[in-house]
């Protein structure tokens, strides 16, 4: 998206857009969540039951299982390629097809697998590992990309904005984009929230989700324009960046330089996108999962075996076609994420009482929050009319 919308600036829109609305929505979401302490469908039971608003909690359970079935599938390209980069021998790019197929069944089964196990012993175990272990991977991998010969001017085209650069379509990719990092309109912040003890601080917690998940953006960039730029590769290649343009950095370096050191940074970049596809896969299913558990009465394991299932079949067409995979994405992207993000707010803003959202972000007066006030102008006011420009100019743009 950097590569695409305007490398510097549209860093900084990123980050404006994640500050101003990406966060009270995430607040907003987690409101939800712990003052009912349920999933996306049973939030809403309790909240607004029998009404119209029940669509913001079918969507929340919708939209991640139609969004881990392609999502799934970049995470076994993701396999696939860390598997290629011991050897160096990528070969050329094919994202369809029955190699694909394996890969994204062994994805979606080992993330299926680790939720199997539960929040306690299944996710939080693997994200004590796996956070940690990606934060230092990216650090790894950028401080070697900085150092590359001609990486500054990765490093110029991350640092130094060009605002000419900056269009609407800048902005409503930004703003989708910190939608996506931030997991918002998806359920996965109201289902996570709803497991959150009533001593937590909210805003606390949330804008430390924020301030990592820009972290981890941004490092990223830092780990892959430099090395792009070095290569003297064009940084607007799109998604098919890490897949398709990456490998020939790699092989690169391995023809020129050493081919040890290239395998080593090759195979820890693509470990590094494993890990950080699987974080966020096993969130998407736990959302699916929640629901089947609370609401249904089906034990675990065989809510992950059905999610599994769900998402295996969804994901047939993506797997042997682009056009279907690029359909599925934009259908997600464009609608239920925007769709489930603009309830959230309206419901927040317009349907639930004042006091009762104060309350839950307070922790009943006992945590001292400042911001209440702006943050409640933000979801009331801003928050809608912002995000249905952005709907519209998805369709328009």
């Amino acid at each position: 998206m950097v590569g695409e919308y305007g490398g510097a600036a549209f860093i900084l829109v990123f980050i404006l857009c994640s500050f101003i609305l990406s966060f009270p929505i995430f607040l907003s979401e987690a409101v939800i969540g712990r003052g009912t302490h349920a999933n996306a469908i049973g939030a809403m039971k309790q909240l607004a039951p029998r009404s119209g608003w029940m669509a913001l909690g079918y969507l929340g359970v919708i939209t991640p299982m139609v969004i881990v079935s392609y999502y799934s599938i970049v995470g076994g390209w993701s396999i696939e390629y860390f598997f290629k980069s011991f050897s160096l021998n990528f070969g050329d790019f094919r994202p369809t097809g029955w190699v694909p197929l394996i890969f994204n069944t062994v994805f979606l089964a080992c993330s299926a697998g680790i939720v199997a196990f539960g929040v306690k012993d299944g996710i939080e175990k693997f994200n004590k590992i796996s956070i940690p272990l990606l934060f230092f991977l990216i650090v790894l991998i950028m401080i070697y990309s900085v150092n590359m010969p001609g990486a500054e001017k990765g490093i110029d085209y991350l640092i130094k904005p060009d605002f000419s650069k900056i269009t609407g379509r800048t902005f409503a990719f930004a703003l989708g984009q910190s939608f996506y990092s931030m997991s918002l309109g998806m359920g996965i912040v109201i289902t996570y929230s709803s497991y959150v003890h009533k001593d937590e601080n909210l805003v606390a917690s949330g804008a430390g989700t924020v301030i990592a998940a820009l972290l981890f953006s941004v490092l990223a960039g830092f780990a892959i324009m430099p090395a792009v730029f070095s290569a003297g590769i064009a940084p607007s290649s799109g998604p098919g960046l890490v897949y398709q343009t990456l490998p020939h950095v790699f092989t690169g370096i391995g023809a020129t330089s050493s081919p040890l050191i290239a395998t080593i940074v090759a195979v820890l970049f693509f470990f590094s996108v494993v890990v950080a596809a699987m974080t966020s896969s096993i969130s998407l299913i736990e959302v699916g999962v929640a629901y089947l558990v609370e609401e249904k009465g089906i034990k675990r394991g065989k809510a992950c075996f059905l999610v599994f299932l769900l998402a295996w079949v969804l994901g047939l067409a993506s797997v042997f076609s682009m056009d279907a995979f690029g359909k599925v994405d934009a259908f997600s992207s464009n609608f239920l994420l925007t769709v489930g993000v603009m309830l959230v707010v309206l419901f927040v803003g317009w349907k639930m009482e004042k006091s009762e959202i104060r309350e839950e972000l307070t922790n009943q007066g006992t945590v001292n929050n400042k911001v209440f006030e702006l943050f409640y102008f933000l979801i009331r006011y801003v928050a809608p009319i912002v995000v249905m420009i952005i709907f519209i100019s998805n369709f328009v743009l």
